[in-house]
């Protein structure tokens, strides 16, 4: 699956004991931001966690108390030696945006892997501008990867 000269080491783990998603799926959606962002040298590792393991992560690392879709970590030290990122998404997040949204809850967390490795990547959203752009190229990759359109499906109603 890699080319020779590419390093991917991608990771998944979970502590959703009920979690109805096909990580080989995630994987690839992987793959494939780093292929269309030439990463060809990196560790990924994306925790797939429950509200109460996000709050956790939401307190140690940013000092706030609630539950929210994905913090995404850099923790890359130096470039030329490849990138190192950590991705946390919330799975009963996404089951509940997902029955509010009319689609899956994989779905939902595919948005949720692809917004955190963007982040990674040096996408913003704090600006409208700059959301823009990022949730067009969400979409782009999740409807690629056989996701669908999952940011701006209600604006297509």
């Amino acid at each position: 699956m890699d080319s020779a000269n590419s390093h991917l080491h991608i990771q998944f783990d979970s502590n959703v004991s009920n979690l109805n998603a096909d990580l080989l799926r995630f994987e690839e959606l992987v793959r494939e931001i780093c292929k269309t962002f030439n990463v060809d040298n990196a560790a990924i590792e994306v925790s797939i966690v429950d509200d109460a393991g996000m709050i956790e992560v939401h307190r140690e690392f940013l000092d706030k108390d609630n539950t929210t879709d994905v913090i995404s970590f850099d923790l890359s030290d130096d470039l030329e030696s490849g990138r190192t990122f950590q991705l946390v998404v919330n799975a009963e997040m996404a089951a509940r945006q997902a029955a509010k949204r009319g689609h899956g809850a994989e779905a939902e967390l595919a948005l949720y892997i692809t917004h955190g490795m963007l982040h990674n990547l040096g996408f913003d959203d704090t600006d409208p501008q700059q959301a823009k752009k990022m949730h067009e190229t969400e979409d782009s990759l999740l409807q690629k990867q056989g996701f669908g359109i999952i940011y701006y499906k209600d604006e297509l109603i």
